[in-house]
């Protein structure tokens, strides 16, 4: 495995770490913050620690300077017009309405209609209730069974749940995908074989990766196929459908783990000291969890199914490497009552922001439905910024690639296992390409920073395996021109940050007063090419941006709102930077 760490690329302004004390020491007395509500997450603990590219330093606050006093009123005035645009543009007496009208339904909130066009979120919302209920009988199951085995038939840590957990997986695929549960068993068998036969063979990870992306396509083309394809006797097996008969629809979440225990196990047979495992004493760190090796025998098929098909995480992530599964089941990460109870309120917050936006802004409808002809840059804009507000909600609420979880990982937390969180950040708070990616469904970025971007050679070629991973990231989203444009223009969208970082490079330029402004109208520039990139990927579409483009460059209002626009993005950029800056002071360091 080649151990060279990933890119490390600083964004366009990088603040510089202080040597505060953690809020964990500070005063219980203290008031809340900003930041006790919007960063700390159940594994994201403040270390004090600093980042090695910067030497530690401590920068005065400029929350109360003329200069930002002068950004919060341009706040005060920006966002309330930023809110009310799609929400005229959603009144009945708009005349783009009859238009749209037709995607809306019934709401609950103030007696208006509501937008539930987007599918992903409308199937949670529909199953919200079975969800509760299945996760409801799962932890009950767990409890009565860590209740009633005997403490000292145990073992170590919480592995005899693991038959358990593997009993409930299959019933749970069952029930899902009724008899399409077997094609899913057949190809996570040949899976298993192949790591088991190859073991530490470098054809491991090429059988690996061919037979998985030959799946995967294979199931977009046949639809997950058919029974009475194979032969017309069994063709009876096709009406067993299940509650959720499209299987091949959440199986490139699937295919990640697949992926994962065979790279896992690869790696074990090639670690330098396979011994290791067996010594550690005490709950490993998160980076530990995913690179020390388990003993052979941890790697076995009833362990393999308990992870691939683990329940609360099984349909729409977050995703978890086995090698981390695995040790919080050896190792148990002491959780408390507060832990759980925090993310769920984080949940509801979340969930009740996204119903609030879907009865009062249907900018999902109207972008369904095209529904924008006459409407000036600025209402077209606010149209995209909302859409892709809904997108992060969307996920941070529910999850993709089938919208049916919100609550994915707090059932894991509640049932002892802590995945990656996925939203670290709101979409809004981002000037950085390669820190959005950071913090935009985490969990995926993980996974492919482990097994595709250092296997690949890591930061010793930052362009080309740039350009590589995008492009698997789209494909694995969907097969379709639309994404796979998206994967490139992102790809292309990240060079002049490199540029930018490797010319005015912080630790040469940091300390002159004018580096900062320069460095929010580069972020004003990337800014608007994550916009532009994610919008043809996740909202309009190639079109839909020529369109847009076409009324921004074309046209004189055009032109007034592209400057009027920069200038607020300019004003919060800044706010940004010293935001990150805060964080600092508090002992919190990230690189997004």
């Amino acid at each position: 495995m080649n151990t060279q760490e990933p890119a490390d690329t600083l964004p366009i302004y990088s603040p510089t770490p202080t040597n505060a004390h953690p809020p964990s020491i500070m005063s219980s007395k203290q008031r809340m913050t900003v930041l006790d509500l919007t960063v700390s997450t159940t594994t994201d603990k403040p270390s004090g620690t600093t980042n090695p590219r910067n030497p530690p330093s401590s920068s005065p606050s400029r929350w109360r300077t003329p200069e930002f006093c002068l950004y919060f009123v341009v706040l005060v005035v920006v966002l309330p017009i930023m809110a009310w645009i799609p929400i005229s543009l959603s009144l009945e007496s708009h005349p783009n309405y009859p238009f749209y009208q037709s995607k809306l339904s019934s709401g609950w909130l103030f007696g208006r209609k509501m937008d539930n066009s987007d599918a992903q979120y409308r199937s949670f919302r529909g199953n919200l209730s079975y969800l509760i209920g299945a996760a409801s009988l799962y932890l009950l199951l767990k409890f009565l069974r860590r209740r009633l085995i005997p403490s000292s038939s145990k073992g170590e840590g919480l592995l005899y749940t693991i038959p358990l957990n593997a009993l409930i997986s299959l019933v749970v695929v069952f029930v899902l995908h009724g008899a399409s549960a077997l094609k899913l068993l057949a190809i996570l068998s040949l899976n298993y074989t192949i790591a088991k036969q190859c073991k530490g063979s470098k054809l491991g990870p090429l059988l690996t990766w061919l037979f998985n992306g030959a799946v995967l396509f294979a199931n977009e083309l046949n639809h997950g196929y058919r029974f009475g394809a194979i032969s017309p006797s069994l063709g009876y097996l096709d009406d067993i459908e299940g509650l959720y008969p499209r299987w091949h629809v959440i199986f490139n979440i699937t295919m990640l783990r697949l992926i994962s225990f065979n790279m896992d196990y690869y790696w074990s047979h090639s670690h330098q000291d396979r011994t290791l495992a067996n010594k550690v004493q005490t709950a490993p760190s998160d980076k530990q969890r995913q690179e020390i090796p388990h003993p052979d025998g941890v790697y076995s098929y009833v362990n393999y199914i308990a992870y691939v098909l683990y329940p609360p995480l099984y349909i729409a992530g977050p995703i978890l490497t086995f090698n981390d599964f695995m040790w919080q089941l050896r190792r148990p990460i002491n959780l408390g009552a507060s832990d759980v109870r925090n993310y769920f309120v984080r949940f509801l917050v979340s969930f009740f922001t996204m119903e609030f936006i879907l009865h009062f802004m249907y900018v999902v409808a109207i972008k369904d439905r095209k529904a924008w002809i006459g409407d000036t840059p600025l209402q077209i804009s606010m149209i995209g910024f909302w859409n892709l507000m809904v997108v992060w909600l969307k996920v941070s609420v529910s999850s993709d690639p089938t919208g049916w979880k919100a609550t994915d990982r707090l059932w894991a937390l509640a049932d002892g296992i802590v995945a990656p969180e996925n939203m670290v950040r709101c979409m809004a708070n981002n000037y950085s390409t390669l820190g959005f990616w950071r913090s935009w469904h985490r969990s995926y970025n993980l996974w492919i920073i482990r097994y595709i971007y250092i296997p690949l050679g890591g930061s010793t070629n930052v362009i080309l395996n740039t350009v590589l991973v995008f492009t698997f990231v789209a494909l694995w989203h969907d097969l379709t021109f639309r994404l796979l444009a998206w994967g490139w223009l992102v790809s292309l969208f990240i060079v002049p940050e490199l540029l930018a970082t490797y010319l005015l490079p912080k630790s040469k330029f940091g300390k002159n007063a004018w580096y900062r402004h320069v460095c929010a109208i580069g972020a004003v520039a990337n800014v608007l090419l994550m916009m532009a990139a994610n919008l043809v990927g996740f909202v309009i579409g190639t079109d839909g941006i020529k369109f847009f483009v076409s009324q921004l460059l074309g046209t004189r209002e055009g032109h007034q709102f592209l400057v009027v626009a920069c200038a607020c993005i300019f004003v919060g950029v800044q706010l940004m930077f010293e935001y990150r800056e805060e964080e600092m002071r508090h002992g919190i360091y990230r690189r997004s």
